[in-house]
């Protein structure tokens, strides 16, 4: 009979949205100045990803974005991407949190 209780409490948290771990990670779209072919790509995604807590990087060079997904629980801040950008030879123009979907992903694509 515990064992039942515990598991519709749970269930019951889940749905209500109150688990904690259910948190989708954090999410940033970077405009880089300077990303003119794959090699740049190639740069942008090592420095990047070598910030801790970085999950996901994906380069649109057409557009100069970066989108940068972090590990659950963790943040980039502005400085640390400004930093990682211009070790890899670039400017950082703009920086910006972005809505991210349950799975994590910004605007819902995947890599």
């Amino acid at each position: 009979m515990k064992r039942l209780v515990h598991i519709v409490v749970l269930a019951l948290g889940l749905t209500l949205g109150i688990a904690p771990a259910m948190a989708a990670p954090q999410a940033y779209k970077l405009r880089v100045d300077g990303l003119a072919c794959p090699f740049c790509a190639y740069g942008i995604e090592k420095k990047l990803g070598a910030v801790k807590g970085v999950e996901r990087i994906e380069v649109d060079i057409a557009s100069g974005t970066v989108a940068v997904t972090m590990a659950e629980g963790a943040t980039l801040d502005e400085e640390a991407a400004k930093k990682a950008v211009k070790e890899a030879g670039f400017s950082l123009r703009s920086f910006e949190p972005v809505p991210t979907t349950p799975q994590g992903t910004a605007g819902g694509q995947a890599k």
